[in-house]
């Protein structure tokens, strides 16, 4: 568990089921990921199930973003390649613009230097996507490679 000032960052649980389910098929969120797809909750449990490996035997790692003992939304670690990985992050609509996903993608970053030893993570964020942009430019990742969607990088 990563612990920030009004967050938390915690391993997926069981419980977090029903709060997975609802994010991963709300079509709304799938203009901001690769993902587009429904997924069933037997596909999820079993996700949530495997998610309890080790960064470096699965590549990828999700932490649930915790307010006040409730999920309020996801950052990932994936492609992980023992000095680089590539980050993405959803929060629910009810929470987004409240700087919960600037605490957690500092804490990510953190974690991921000091603990992981990464000397680099990168992001693929829409043009059109500009808070999410701004998010990322604030925690220090510039822009590498402008097209429909930009690769955003931080060293």
């Amino acid at each position: 568990m990563l612990k920030g000032e009004k967050i938390v960052l915690r391993p997926l649980l069981d419980s977090d089921l029903e709060f997975l389910y609802k994010i991963e098929n709300n079509k709304e969120n799938w203009k901001f990921g690769s993902e587009r797809k429904q997924y069933s909750k037997n596909e999820l449990a079993n996700y949530i199930y495997n998610a309890k490996n080790d960064i470096r035997a699965t590549k990828q790692y999700r932490f649930v973003i915790d307010f006040k003992d409730k999920p309020i939304g996801f950052i990932d670690l994936y492609d992980y390649s023992g000095k680089s990985a590539w980050v993405g992050i959803i929060i629910d609509k009810d929470y987004r613009n409240k700087k919960f996903a600037k605490e957690a993608l500092d804490i990510l970053i953190n974690y991921s230097r000091n603990i992981l030893g990464l000397n680099q993570l990168q992001a693929n964020i829409s043009s059109k996507n500009l808070l999410s942009i701004k998010l990322f430019n604030s925690c220090g990742f510039r822009v590498v490679r402008n097209t429909e969607n930009y690769n955003i990088l931080l060293n």
